[in-house]
């Protein structure tokens, strides 16, 4: 992998988090930005692997975990003017460090919006409150008042993140197939109203990972190829989408928000329980879950057309995910315990022997009818990319490479998402770490082969309601 520096950077980095995220992106980060060792301290509350390695680089750790009541004091030596604080932490609050380097002239980056610990089970707040659409509304509520000052990219991981900018060249790459001659929109605006031109009704975020152990998943004991902590807290947040206005009626245990941008819907229910149909170049049909992430929320709300006040164009968008065979057995015996989480948890990386994860986004109800566009990275790959990743925790990294990267090239740009970057950019940084991106079409759709065994109430009419892709 070549070793070329994207940019220099002068100040100091703060990493908060050292899980398999700020394992995996340190050597990139150290291979492609301009910095020294010295210039980096890892705040973290515990090891869970990878003290060693940040020792070796020369690198400053500390122990400690941020709270409410500690982490402007604990981080108070350590940002100043043209710093950057790289958070990849859970259960501590997102918002509540934008404000801090915002205070401080620090530069910030996170791959999801995180609340204070309790803030996706507090039983005090309705379920619409515990959702990430009220945790985007509360981070959006942070732009007019930081506009221009440094940025702070917000939810720029694999997804949400890279998605994002894979949808703009997906759009972009079915506009050219079909033969619509459009420029490459600059704007939101342009963006929404080439999706509408192209009849793009659904968009799934369409993950499939295979990649398998040795080592089988023992009874007590959760496995995961990412994140088990972020994994379960997303997993037992509300199931959460876009909500595009092709579709004729809201689920029966759907329901809208009372408040914010009004681009999406929840169910009274948790993604973790929540299946929906879906499709993948290599894998083909699958179910996947629908686990609550801030794109199903940001990329609805920025591909929205509106005339004047009302919106006449908006797709639904939503994850669609099936994790590694191992994290399926995880999630069966969590459900069956009402989602308490097993005491033990493993993460697999070395141990992986074989398998990839396909992540990309399909763009559906288009007169081309289905197309993926993402990577189908596998771990074979990824071993001769990177260290201390899996094909799924690159996939994650290199974005927050290239969203550090992007900050930055764009250094007053305020608070943004990832739907507002630069999608080019950030791909000619992501693409060398995804293994092989590709576009499909197919002729998939959540009607193919159904009605054989049992009758089904569907939509024939129109195979893209979302009542046709989900699973009950």
């Amino acid at each position: 992998m070549a070793k070329n520096k994207y940019v220099s950077f002068k100040g100091r980095m703060v990493m908060v988090g050292f899980g398999s995220i700020g394992q995996g992106v340190l050597p990139l980060i150290l291979r492609h930005i301009g910095i020294k060792p010295a210039q980096i301290t890892i705040i973290a509350d515990e090891m869970r692997g990878g003290e060693d390695e940040a020792r070796r680089f020369g690198i400053t750790f500390i122990e400690k975990r941020l709270t409410r009541s500690n982490y402007r004091s604990v981080l108070a030596g350590h940002l100043g003017k043209g710093d950057f604080l790289v958070n990849l932490s859970v259960e501590v609050a997102s918002t509540a460090l934008v404000e801090l380097c915002q205070e401080k002239g620090a530069l910030y980056i996170d791959t999801c919006i995180e609340p204070w610990p309790g803030g996706y089970t507090d039983p005090n707040l309705s379920v619409s409150l515990r959702s990430n659409y009220a945790l985007r509304e509360t981070m959006l509520k942070l732009q007019p008042k930081y506009a221009g000052g440094p940025t702070a990219v917000i939810a720029h991981g694999a997804n949400p993140g890279l998605v994002s900018h894979f949808t703009k060249q997906a759009l972009v790459n079915l506009a050219k197939d079909t033969g619509l001659k459009a420029a490459i929109p600059t704007t939101r605006e342009g963006w929404g109203k080439l999706a509408q031109r192209l009849g793009v009704k659904v968009i799934h975020i369409a993950e499939r990972d295979t990649q398998v152990s040795n080592k089988p998943k023992e009874v007590g004991e959760f496995v995961n190829t990412w994140s088990i902590d972020g994994f379960v807290s997303e997993g037992g947040q509300p199931a959460e989408m876009g909500w595009g206005t092709h579709e004729k009626t809201l689920p029966p245990d759907g329901a809208r928000h009372k408040f914010g941008c009004d681009a999406a819907i929840y169910l009274n229910r948790p993604g973790l329980l929540t299946r929906v149909r879906t499709w993948t170049p290599l894998e083909g049909p699958f179910h996947g879950f629908i686990i609550t992430h801030n794109e199903s929320i940001s990329m609805a709300d920025y591909f929205t057309v509106r005339d004047g006040k009302k919106v006449v164009y908006r797709p639904t968008v939503h994850y669609a995910y099936h994790p590694c065979d191992a994290a399926i057995m995880s999630m069966h015996e969590i459900a069956g315990k009402n989602l308490k989480q097993q005491k033990r948890q493993r993460l697999m990386v070395e141990e992986i022997t074989s398998g990839r994860d396909e992540l990309g986004v399909l763009l559906m109800g288009h007169k081309k009818g289905a197309y993926w566009y993402g990577s189908q990275l596998d771990i074979k790959e990824t071993r001769k990319l990177a260290p201390y990743n899996n094909a799924t925790s690159i996939q994650v990294c290199a974005p927050v490479l290239s969203g550090i990267v992007w900050a930055l090239e764009n250094p007053e740009r305020g608070v943004v998402e990832a739907d507002e970057m630069d999608f080019a950019r950030n791909l000619e940084i992501c693409l060398p770490y995804l293994g092989p991106v590709v576009g499909k079409y197919g002729d998939w759709t959540p009607l193919q082969d159904r009605g054989v065994l049992f009758p089904e109430d569907l939509d024939k009419s129109d195979p893209w309601q979302f009542k046709n892709f989900r699973v009950v």
